[in-house]
């Protein structure tokens, strides 16, 4: 008898702990949509894990204001510079998973996890994904004195110089940084690489002619480009840029595959929930559809997205597909960031 009343008593504990957690996962969605329709009721913190003035900086200015707007509340910028960017992406994972601090990085976002042997955190399990926001191109630049005039005169040039010709970069992990090494895969040449604290040093020496090269994005170098101050070899878009149409692309020009942009995009912790995700996104496709928001992008040579990519299953496909590109390329250079 005591041992079928003790039974019993098991089976009436488990019916109350089945019971209870139908009861949990019926009052969670609830109370997510609840969180989501008041969402949000104090400012949001976008992050930048790079210095004011930079390219990601840039962009992130620009669409504070209109998804602010869209959202009834005001978007704070916070630049939290390191490391290449992994220090305020890093604050970011471990931010509180409700919509109030938001990440906007650029292609460094697939690159650190073959730049960095010990990444603290992991770019596809904890983030949420928000939508892809521009596509910032690239170009392969020259002194205004390097002899070659074109690619097909830099091809010959760099094999009679070999390791004698000097790519600069904007450090480990910048944009620059890859391109260089895009482009030297893809020639199967080892050029002399010249790292520097930034973009701005890298391209005031190249003004300076100190070094030969410079693969850098077109939003810092248009004007330079325009007053011949450098020579142009190509931008690394399938298409030609509308802002500079008179530089061929590298494809164009026999670099098959040779492609590369700067893209953004706009992040969150993992865990948010995905009607707050929604409401971020509604708001980021407002904002680049905000004239203004076009306008000023334009003219800094930034392009916005296609609509199809800003969104979050296209983000986190791109960034799945450039983490594959970019880890064989990065490994087989050795150029790791430790």
């Amino acid at each position: 008898m005591k041992n079928e009343g003790f039974l019993m008593g098991m089976g009436l504990l488990r019916n109350f702990f089945a019971v209870l957690g139908a009861l949990v996962l019926t009052i969670c969605p609830l109370g997510e949509n609840a969180f989501a329709q008041t969402y949000p009721i104090k400012p949001i913190t976008l992050v930048v894990p790079f210095s004011a003035s930079g390219p990601t900086d840039t962009v992130a200015h620009l669409i504070a204001g209109p998804m602010g707007k869209d959202l009834g509340q005001e978007i704070h910028i916070e630049n939290i510079a390191g490391d290449g960017g992994t220090i305020g992406t890093l604050r970011v994972a471990r931010a509180a998973p409700d919509g109030y601090v938001i990440l906007i990085n650029h292609i460094g976002m697939a690159t650190t996890p073959a730049l960095y042997k010990k990444l603290p955190y992991d770019p596809l399990k904890d983030f949420e994904y928000i939508g892809q926001a521009v596509d910032v191109p690239m170009v392969l630049l020259g002194r205004k004195n390097l002899p070659p005039n074109n690619l097909k005169e830099l091809e010959s040039y760099i094999k009679s110089n070999k390791t004698h010709v000097t790519i600069a970069n904007a450090g480990q992990g910048a944009v620059s940084q890859l391109c260089g090494l895009l482009f030297m895969s893809r020639e199967g040449v080892e050029l002399t690489s010249i790292p520097y604290h930034g973009t701005a040093p890298a391209l005031t020496d190249l003004l300076g002619g100190q070094v030969d090269l410079l693969c850098d994005q077109t939003t810092q170098v248009g004007p330079y480009i325009q007053k011949n101050l450098v020579k142009a070899y190509g931008v690394t878009t399938p298409a030609r840029l509308s802002s500079l149409p008179n530089i061929p692309t590298l494809q164009e020009q026999g670099l098959k595959g040779f492609e590369i942009e700067a893209w953004i995009g706009l992040y969150a912790p993992k865990g948010t929930p995905t009607a707050v995700i929604a409401k971020l996104n509604k708001a980021l496709r407002s904002a680049l559809n905000n004239p203004a928001v076009k306008t000023r992008l334009a003219e800094s040579n930034i392009e916005i997205a296609p609509m199809s990519k800003v969104t979050p299953a296209s983000l986190k496909q791109h960034l799945e597909s450039e983490i594959n590109r970019w880890g064989p390329i990065i490994r087989n250079a050795g150029a790791y960031a430790e």
